[in-house]
C-alpha cells in the first residue's frame, strides 16, 4: 500500500508531501493541473528512466520519496536476495542531480534500475489507457486464464523443469558440437598419444639415459683408467696398497707405547681398508666393463626419440612430454568416451521431456477448465458497462515446442455487437470499449489473486456518465481487498472515493505551482459540483453533487 509520497523540484511541483490510506482513492483536477506530473513523479520510483528537463529548479536535484507498506506482499525473498535490509515500512528514494546523474535507494540501500522497476512491478500498478493494449498480447491474456485456474505453483514447478530441460539441452548440443570437431582431431591426437607412449618416459630418464650413453661411448677410455688405477695401488714395488701395509706394520709396533700411538694405528688401519677396498672395486669395475655396440645404439636412440618429441612439442624437458601425454590422452578418453555421455544427456533429456509434457498437459486441462466462467464473468461485468452484446470466443489449442507458460497457443476473440464477426481486441475494440475491457478483467483478477496497489488513469475516458458510476462502483469493489486509485475526470467516478484530492495550480510570486489537497466533505460537494456544471456553481449542480455522495 502507498502510505506517503513527497515531491520536491519535479516540473510544476515545488515540494508535495501527502499520505494516503487504504481503500478508494480519487484524484481529480482541471486539465493542465498536473494530474500527469504526480503520476509521472510516482514513476521514477518506480524504475522510470530519469530526464532533466523535469527538473523544476536546474540548479537543485529532484527528490521523489514513497513510502510503502508492504507487509503483505511477501517480498522478504526478493529483499535477502538483493542484500537490501527488509523493514515493513519501506522507503523508496530517488534523487536526480542537475548534472544528470541518478541514485536510487531502497531502506537507504543503493540499488540498480533494474532491482527498482522489479520492487516497484510487486508494489503499484499503474493502468493507462496506453496499457489497454496489453490486452491484445497473448502472455497477458493467458495470465489471466492462469489466474483463474490457479496454476501459480504448477507455473512454478513447470518453469523450474524448463529451465533444466533447457540446460540439459545445450549441454547435449555442446556435447554435439563438440564430437564433430573432436572427431576431426581424435586420429592425429591418438597418433602423437601412441608416439609419446612408445618412447621411455618417466621423471629421471633422460639424465640416466644420458649417463649411460657418455659410459658406452667411453668405454676404452674408462678401461684405460681403470687399469691406470689399479696399477696405483697394487704395484708391487711402489703401490699404495703395499705401502700402506707396511706403514700398517710400522703404527701396530708403535701402539704399544702409549694411547697416542693406539689411536694413530687406528686411523692408518682405517686408511688401509678403505684404499684396499677401492682397489677391489676398481678390479671389479675393471672386469665388468667391456665395450657394448648394441647397447651404445639403444641407448642413442632412447635419446634421439626423446629430444625429437621434446623438439615436436615445444617441451623444455621429459617432465612437459609428461604433461603433453595426460592432456592428449584425457582428449582422446573423452572423444572415446562421447557417445556414451552424448547417449546419457539424450536419455535424461527425453526424461524431462517426459515430465515437461505432462505439467504442459495438467496446465492446459485446468486452463480450459476455466475458460467457461472466464466468458461468464467478462460478459455479465461487460454487460452492466453498457456493452450488453458484447461476446468473447477464447480457444486453447496445442503448440509446438515449449513456452515459458506450458505448450499452448491461445484465440482470444471479441465481438461487441450481435452479428458482427469476432476479431482480435486490438482491431475491433475501440478504445472506449478496451478501457472497459481491461477494467473487468483487473476485477476478476482481484478475486483471484492479491494484486499490488492498482493506480487507474483516466481509464474512464470516453465513456458515458451512467457507465461511468458502474466503472466507478468497479473500482470501489476492488478497493474492498487492496488499495486503488483513480485518476478521473468524471464526478460519478469521483464520487465512489473514500478519499478525494484534488490536483490544482497556483500563482505564485510570478510562479506557477502545481499543489495537491485531499478535500473535505462540504469541498467534495463543491468539486463535483464544479465537475459538473462548470465554475459557475448553480443549485442544481450542488444538488447533484450531494446526490452523488449520497449527502
Amino acid at each position: 500500500m502507498l502510505a506517503n509520497l513527497f515531491i520536491k523540484n519535479y516540473a510544476l511541483i515545488d515540494e508535495l508531501n501527502v499520505s494516503f490510506t487504504d481503500g478508494f482513492t480519487c484524484i481529480t483536477g482541471e486539465t493542465g493541473a498536473g494530474k500527469s506530473i504526480l503520476l509521472g513523479g510516482l514513476s521514477l520510483v518506480l524504475g522510470k528512466r530519469a530526464d532533466l528537463s523535469s527538473l523544476r529548479d536546474k540548479a537543485s536535484k529532484c527528490i521523489i520519496e514513497a513510502e510503502f507498506d508492504i507487509d503483505r506482499y511477501g517480498l522478504k525473498s526478493f529483499f535477502g536476495d538483493n542484500d537490501i535490509d527488509y523493514e515493513k515500512r519501506t522507503i523508496i528514494r530517488r534523487e536526480i542531480q542537475p548534472s544528470g546523474k541518478s541514485r536510487a535507494f531502497i531502506n537507504d540501500s543503493p540499488v540498480t534500475l533494474n532491482i527498482l522497476t522489479q520492487l516497484g512491478d510487486s508494489l503499484i500498478d499503474v493502468h493507462s489507457q496506453h496499457q489497454t493494449l496489453r490486452l491484445a498480447d497473448n502472455d497477458f491474456q493467458m495470465k489471466v486464464i492462469d489466474a483463474l485456474a490457479d496454476n501459480g505453483k504448477l507455473l512454478y514447478t513447470y518453469a523450474e523443469e524448463l529451465d533444466a530441460y533447457r540446460k540439459t539441452s545445450r549441454a547435449l548440443q555442446e556435447l554435439l558440437e563438440f564430437q564433430k570437431q573432436a572427431i576431426k582431431e581424435h586420429d592425429y591426437n591418438s597418433f602423437l598419444l601412441e608416439e609419446l607412449e612408445s618412447a621411455p618416459l618417466k621423471v629421471g630418464i633422460q639424465e640416466e639415459l644420458e649417463e649411460r650413453y657418455e659410459q658406452l661411448n667411453n668405454v676404452e677410455n674408462i678401461l684405460e683408467l681403470l687399469s691406470r688405477g689399479y696399477q696405483l695401488l697394487n704395484d708391487e714395488q711402489v703401490g699404495v696398497v703395499n705401502l700402506l701395509a707396511e706403514l700398517k706394520q710400522v703404527s701396530g709396533r708403535l701402539s704399544n707405547f702409549g694411547n697416542q700411538y693406539a689411536e694413530l694405528n687406528q686411523r692408518i688401519d682405517s686408511v688401509f681398508i678403505e684404499v684396499d677396498d677401492i682397489a677391489a672395486e676398481l678390479q671389479q669395475l675393471q672386469g665388468d666393463t667391456e665395450a657394448n655396440p648394441r647397447e651404445l645404439e639403444e641407448t642413442n636412440a632412447k635419446l634421439q626419440q626423446l629430444y625429437d618429441l621434446q623438439k615436436k612439442h615445444v617441451a623444455a624437458d621429459v617432465s612437459e612430454l609428461l604433461e603433453i601425454k595426460e592432456t592428449l590422452s584425457e582428449k582422446v578418453q573423452q572423444t572415446e568416451n562421447l557417445e556414451s555421455d552424448i547417449q546419457k544427456k539424450q536419455e535424461l533429456l527425453s526424461a524431462q521431456e517426459k515430465e515437461l509434457d505432462g505439467l504442459a498437459a495438467s496446465l492446459s486441462a485446468r486452463r480450459r477448465k476455466v475458460l467457461p466462467s472466464l466468458k461468464k464473468q467478462l460478459q455479465g461485468s461487460l454487460s452492466a458497462l453498457g456493452m450488453p452484446s458484447a461476446t468473447f470466443k477464447i480457444d486453447i489449442y496445442p503448440s509446438e515446442g515449449f513456452k515459458d507458460n506450458g505448450k499452448d497457443s491461445l484465440s482470444f476473440l471479441f465481438s461487441a455487437n450481435k452479428g458482427t464477426d469476432y476479431g482480435e481486441l486490438k482491431k475491433v475494440a475501440s478504445g472506449g470499449e478496451l478501457s472497459r475491457i481491461m477494467l473487468t478483467i483487473k476485477s476478476i483478477l482481484a478475486k483471484y489473486e492479491h494484486l499490488p496497489t492498482m493506480m487507474f488513469d483516466e481509464i474512464d475516458t470516453g465513456v458515458s456518465g451512467e457507465i461511468s458510476n458502474k466503472m466507478g462502483a468497479i473500482m470501489h469493489a476492488m478497493s474492498n481487498t487492496m488499495q486503488v486509485f483513480s485518476i478521473t475526470h468524471l464526478p460519478q467516478v469521483a464520487s465512489k472515493g473514500d478519499h478525494h484530492f484534488k490536483v490544482f495550480k497556483v500563482e505564485e510570486d510570478g510562479t506557477t505551482r502545481t499543489k495537491m489537497k485531499k478535500l473535505s466533505a462540504d469541498e467534495r460537494v463543491t468539486e463535483l459540483a464544479g465537475m459538473l456544471g462548470g465554475k459557475a456553481l448553480t443549485d442544481s449542480a450542488m444538488a447533484h453533487a450531494r446526490e452523488l455522495l449520497n449527502f
